[in-house]
């Protein structure tokens, strides 16, 4: 039987918990990031005749993630978050080491859909890990830094990724994808802490799980949040699938596409730190709506470019690697906000949002990266939508009102015990 109280006897730092939540989290960007350099080399010993149907090795693992979002939260809810993540980890071993003996493609993706549902409670527990501990503004902190360290992985995934395949075939990366799973697995066995409120405990029942994450997508300064959140992943999400199309091929980068790829990781990870340096003082409405419009601006700026049909390579991947630095204002404000008024039900809600976020997404970022036709200009035109749509959005939520702060300076403490 699990205990009725947390485990507060394990004693575990704020930056012990953070980079730990933020290696959990990156256990997926890994999965995506490493594939990059092989997916062309996968297409071929695979024997597959459609050029994009190579994005779907990442594409489906994306859906995968959106779709199995609804049920780890709900789980943590009743059981702690711990037992669920652990499950999650053990998951997203097994069926790594299993995608490195498939012969089939159709078998591969499926088996990468499959990897996704299992481990997609990586993407959700960690949140609701930092609401149970932290609020506001701070949480928005705690969030960014979380990023910018789940940020280093794309920065070396694709290099790892290229690395491996100088000595061995690719289906060592799922292989070294599991070793990763497994060293992490056991880390959180030993050293995270349950940080469920005993008294927040809910009920395995349809009406209470379904009542919890109706309250969540009706909250309307939350779901604004939510919805304008995936349509920058999703263009996000797009960009990445089509990444080694667009950049090493079209554009030319051909073995500079790994440096290329780490390099706009490493700014957006600046920003991340940027943004947990100056969301107290600033908050994160302020921050994330201020990077929000120059966003849109860049995007405007990208689809210029694109059209004039005279686009370098490096005009491309500074307007790109800027268009990124300003998701980093956005991603961890954009989530501290939606979560925030859940306080009682945050694993439910973490799993909703994530299930929307995510499948919206992964369905944005499979148009996106199917879009591809040898230019940059249907991702250009992709940006500036992305933009448009999820400033209406914030406005929704905000009814009409940008810029305002909920939480003075200094406000906001741990809402529990570490």
């Amino acid at each position: 039987m699990l205990p009725d109280q947390p485990k507060q006897q394990i004693a575990i730092s704020e930056r012990e918990l953070v980079i730990m939540l933020a290696l959990l989290q990156a256990l997926h960007a890994f999965a995506v990031d490493a594939m990059l350099p092989a997916l062309g080399l996968i297409s071929n010993e695979l024997n597959v005749t459609d050029p994009n149907k190579r994005q779907l090795i990442i594409g489906m693992f994306l859906l995968g993630l959106g779709v199995g979002s609804l049920i780890p939260g709900s789980l943590a809810d009743r059981f702690g978050r711990k037992t669920i993540l652990l499950v999650c980890v053990a998951g997203y071993v097994v069926l790594s080491l299993a995608s490195a003996l498939v012969t089939d493609i159709d078998v591969l993706i499926g088996m990468r859909f499959l990897l996704g549902i299992i481990s997609s409670g990586l993407s959700v527990l960690p949140q609701a890990i930092i609401r149970d501990r932290f609020e506001g503004d701070r949480m928005a902190r705690l969030q960014s830094m979380i990023a910018m360290i789940f940020l280093v992985v794309p920065m070396l995934a694709p290099s790892i990724g290229q690395a491996i395949m100088l000595f061995a075939s690719w289906r060592w990366i799922f292989g070294a994808m599991g070793l990763v799973g497994m060293l992490m697995m056991g880390w959180a066995w030993k050293r995270l802490p349950e940080t469920l409120h005993p008294e927040y405990r809910q009920t395995i029942r349809p009406a209470t799980i379904a009542r919890n994450m109706g309250e969540a997508v009706m909250t309307r300064s939350s779901i604004g949040y939510v919805l304008g959140s995936a349509c920058m992943l999703g263009v996000g999400w797009g960009y990445i699938q089509s990444s080694q199309q667009l950049v090493a091929e079209h554009f030319g980068a051909g073995t500079l596409f790994p440096v290329i790829f780490g390099g706009m990781a490493l700014a957006m990870a600046t920003s991340n730190f940027a943004n947990s340096r100056i969301v107290e003082r600033f908050g994160a409405r302020r921050v994330s709506h201020a990077a929000l419009l120059t966003y849109l601006t860049i995007s405007l700026v990208q689809f210029w470019l694109a059209q004039s049909g005279h686009q370098t390579l490096w005009q491309f991947v500074i307007v790109q690697t800027l268009s990124m630095m300003l998701m980093g204002f956005v991603g961890a404000n954009f989530g501290s906000i939606a979560l925030q008024p859940f306080a009682r039900i945050a694993g439910a809600a973490s799993s909703v949002q994530a299930f929307i976020r995510m499948v919206l997404a992964s369905l944005i970022g499979w148009a996106v990266g199917q879009s591809y036709d040898q230019t940059a200009v249907p991702y250009s035109q992709a940006l500036v939508l992305s933009g448009v749509l999820t400033l209406a959005l914030v406005l929704f939520s905000e009814k009409g009102r940008l810029f305002r702060r909920l939480n003075k300076p200094g406000a906001a403490h741990p809402v529990s015990a570490p």
